[in-house]
């Protein structure tokens, strides 16, 4: 199957002209999972809940629904972030969309960076896998700062994830180091879905730096996007592939394990 990464620039505050430029990728992208990044549609630098309140939506609303309709209608797995309004609280979210919207679900972002305590409370979906039977794959998603916790990525594998999906609006120039580690430790596909431009916001301003990846489940780079422009970059994968942990007739990364001494 064929993955893609589509990087680029939200405009901040403005959710209509996001939704249309989200609008566009979808339709004019080929391939059969389309990851955005976080906060496709409100840009990312809040400072307070009352400062993005308005700009909030529930996974149940219209918004959501055109999308599930689309990835409906195209046969594609849709993935992007969007500040969830839900009971009161509102969470730094991706919505999952399967053709099959009896599948799709929203994951809540179980790590919050930086200010992102002001603005957001702390996710309460934990991490899950989901399984699109049609293309036999299952898909683990987490979103940026998550990814500086192993055991993120290690549970979404021994859940099953053939592929780890992070929708991400990264500002540090570490992460590149990891991600190919997350893929290996694992033995599942990563795929990092960033975002370029700054944003200011009182007084402080953030440079998102793009270089969106995928990387197989060896570590090896399969595709980069450019550090500063708006980029689409799209990788075949082949998830069963995944499955054996075994990387010679005696060792296997998973049974190896011996979690009755690990303190965690």
């Amino acid at each position: 199957m064929k993955v893609a990464c589509v990087q680029f620039c939200p405009e901040f505050k403005n959710v209509e002209a996001n939704r249309k430029k989200l609008l566009d990728f979808l339709r004019t992208t080929d391939a059969d999972l389309i990851c955005f990044p976080e906060l496709s549609f409100t840009g990312y630098f809040f400072l307070s809940r009352n400062e993005i309140e308005p700009f909030a939506f529930e996974f149940q609303s219209e918004i959501v629904k055109e999308f599930q309709y689309i990835a409906t209608d195209l046969n594609r797995i849709v993935i992007f972030g969007f500040p969830e309004k839900f009971k009161g609280k509102i969470f730094n979210s991706a919505a999952i969309l399967l053709p099959d919207s009896d599948l799709s679900k929203v994951y809540r972002k179980t790590h919050l960076f930086y200010k992102e305590r002001f603005v957001f409370d702390f996710g309460d979906t934990g991490f899950f896998v989901v399984y699109d039977k049609q293309r036999d794959f299952k898909l683990g998603v987490m979103i940026c700062y998550d990814w500086r916790f192993p055991e993120a990525s290690r549970t979404l594998a021994l859940m099953g994830a053939d592929l780890i999906v992070c929708p991400s609006n990264l500002v540090t120039n570490v992460w590149h180091i990891s991600m190919p580690s997350r893929a290996l430790e694992n033995k599942v596909y990563f795929m990092v879905t960033n975002r370029i431009g700054t944003e200011t916001n009182g007084g402080e301003s953030l440079l998102f730096n793009g270089k969106s990846g995928i990387w197989d489940y060896n570590g090896k780079l399969l595709s980069l996007a450019s550090e500063t422009e708006e980029d689409i970059i799209i990788a075949e994968i082949f998830p069963s592939e995944t499955r054996d942990k075994s990387f010679n007739e005696f060792n296997n990364i998973f049974t190896d394990r011996r979690p009755e001494l690990y303190k965690l």
